[in-house]
């Protein structure tokens, strides 16, 4: 067991300082190699349920930008991480998974606990490496070093992603009671070393660069991505040079100078000609804005210019003519480097963004005025509490209409945004959450979620390690309430049984089990007299939950798209 053993100090020696694993007895060997080990102390965390820690430890690896290992035992324990890895492969994060395995001659043998884990978990992994079973010959050993040295640095290399260790282990796996385990300190070791940024323009930029001093319509889009001074730091030289009108979603991060954040708003109701652009550049990965997809599709622009650091493009509005491979950062600085701007902030184009995003917010604003607070909805719950964040919070955001909802608010600067955005999925959005409160615990972290994805992921706190930091605000209209809200389900008559899917449930129970505060919340008077508590540090881990009714929030939302409407009509 000494090679696997040594796993744990070569992620040592590489900086990984998180662990997070499911007790099993087939991967008692990586446990110990973790458990034991001086630099992972007070850092290997045990949650039970393999869905869960696999979110979690996406969690954390969002928070800390390093790779976390994941450990289970053989068998479906595996199977359970896949969500999570996908997730994890869209969005870019690193992750280093040890499955443990059984031998090779005992897989479809009908042994127990097994299953084919070789590249279990197909294209949604960045890699897929198989530890040697023998490794007492010492080829086996600088192999099995090297393939560790290797799945790390194919985690951590741009762009990010998950990547497999699969490690068949043969009895015994404990050692006898009172063997010390010991680390090799001569362990190989593989550093990949970027290569240092060249501070020349690229003569390939040329023609570029010309086509965006040439251009008098250039959009920026800005997608998911993590919150970067750098790229706004560029981003503001590339507007200084040649003023360019920059939107993102609230996933963008977007701290830039009059920014555009109101396009689910406003797109759909101005004329497309008006806000076509000549020339688009875009960053990051997936939107939340349907409408500004459909637009940039249904309108493509004349030129499509997409940077990205490395990896492969996606030409999500189908108008891709160049890919650009750069650090964003890098390119938005020098592109336009020395060059004096001959446009100002009053183009027509910028104008006509500027104005629709102005009246977009206007005719928001003017919405929750007029509809006056009586009845409570989950819209007008999640814009008051929006309200309260303090600068420095790290807001997740579940899947479904949560993340729709703030997007449309927007949200305050000064708060770093997350959300699930790789698959979309409800599954894990309580877990990530949970994961990066426990890895930045001086950090107020606040999730925003439904209650469907909660009542998915309640397993989130199922584990022994406290989150006095977090704080979950959940929207709870007894079920599957966006299903209402879209169109094609709520048209159709199987909408109460088979879409929306009816559950009775509440947090209460849960909130005692896991000794979280708890605030039920049922109209506009409870909830302000929660959130005066609800936020302050010495509440400690807590739920706020916030009743509605399902048939009360679609007419809700039906009359601000009417009211919308409305005022861009007038």
């Amino acid at each position: 067991m000494q090679v696997v053993y040594n796993i744990a100090e070569i992620c040592a020696r590489h900086g990984l300082t998180d662990v997070v694993l499911s007790p099993g007895s087939r991967s008692a060997p990586l446990t110990l190699a973790f458990a034991r080990h001086p630099a992972f102390r007070g850092r290997v965390r045990v949650v039970p349920d393999e869905r869960a820690a696999a979110f979690i430890a996406l969690g954390m690896a969002l928070a800390t930008k390093r790779p976390v290992v994941l450990v289970c035992t053989s068998g479906s324990a595996g199977l359970n991480y896949a969500p999570a890895v996908a997730e994890a492969f869209f969005q870019q994060v690193p992750l280093l998974i040890l499955t443990a395995d059984r031998p090779p001659e005992w897989i479809d043998q009908l042994d127990g606990q097994t299953i084919r884990q070789r590249n279990l978990y197909g294209a949604h992994a960045k890699g897929a490496f198989e530890f040697p079973v023998d490794t007492s010959h010492p080829d086996a050993k600088w192999f099995s070093e090297r393939i560790i040295n290797e799945a790390i640095n194919l985690a951590s290399s741009s762009p990010s992603g998950p990547v497999q260790i699969n490690v068949p282990l043969r009895e015994p796996f404990y050692p006898k009671a009172g063997k010390e385990i010991r680390y090799e300190q001569d362990v190989k070791i593989i550093r990949k070393i970027p290569a240092p940024a060249s501070t020349a323009l690229p003569t390939s930029w040329t023609e570029i660069r010309e086509a965006i001093i040439a251009s008098e319509r250039t959009l920026v889009v800005l997608g998911q991505q993590s919150a970067d001074f750098a790229v706004l730091a560029g981003l503001q030289n590339f507007i200084g040079a040649k003023y360019a009108t920059v939107v993102a979603d609230c996933l963008g991060q977007i701290n830039a100078s009059d920014p555009i954040t109101a396009q689910d708003i406003f797109v759909p109701q101005v004329p497309p000609q008006t806000l076509r652009p000549d020339l688009l550049i875009t960053c990051g990965l997936s939107l939340i804005s349907k409408s500004l997809k459909l637009f940039l599709r249904n309108n493509p622009p004349k030129r499509h210019i997409h940077v990205l650091s490395a990896g492969e493009a996606a030409d999500t509005f189908r108008a891709f003519t160049d890919v650009v491979y750069a650090e964003p950062a890098a390119f938005f600085s020098a592109i336009l480097g020395g060059y004096s701007a001959v446009e100002s902030a009053t183009s027509p184009f910028h104008q006509a963004w500027s104005e629709a995003d102005a009246n977009g917010m206007r005719a928001l604003k003017r919405f929750f005025a007029d509809s006056g607070r009586t009845t409570l909805t989950e819209f007008a719950a999640i814009a008051d509490v929006l309200q309260k964040l303090e600068s420095g919070t790290a807001l997740h955001l579940a899947n479904s209409m949560t993340v729709r909802y703030a997007n449309i608010l927007g949200i305050s600067a000064g708060v770093e945004v997350f959300a699930n955005r790789g698959t979309s999925g409800i599954d894990g959005c309580t877990s990530t959450a949970v994961g990066y409160a426990l890895a930045r615990p001086n950090q107020p972290v606040v999730l925003l979620t439904g209650d469907m994805a909660f009542f998915y992921d309640r397993n989130a706190f199922w584990h022994n390690y406290p989150v006095p930091n977090l704080r979950v605000v959940l929207f709870n209209n007894h079920g599957g309430g966006i299903f209402r809200i879209i169109d094609g389900p709520r048209q159709q008559p199987e909408l109460d049984e088979f879409f929306e899917t009816r559950q009775t449930l509440t947090a209460e129970n849960t909130a005692k089990d896991f000794n979280l505060a708890y605030f039920p919340v049922t109209d506009f008077d409870g909830l302000d007299t929660a959130l005066a508590t609800f936020f302050a540090p010495e509440t400690g881990a807590a739920i706020l939950e916030i009743f509605t009714d399902s048939r009360t929030n679609a007419a809700f939302f039906e009359e601000y798209r009417a009211a919308v409407k409305k005022a861009f009509a007038a």
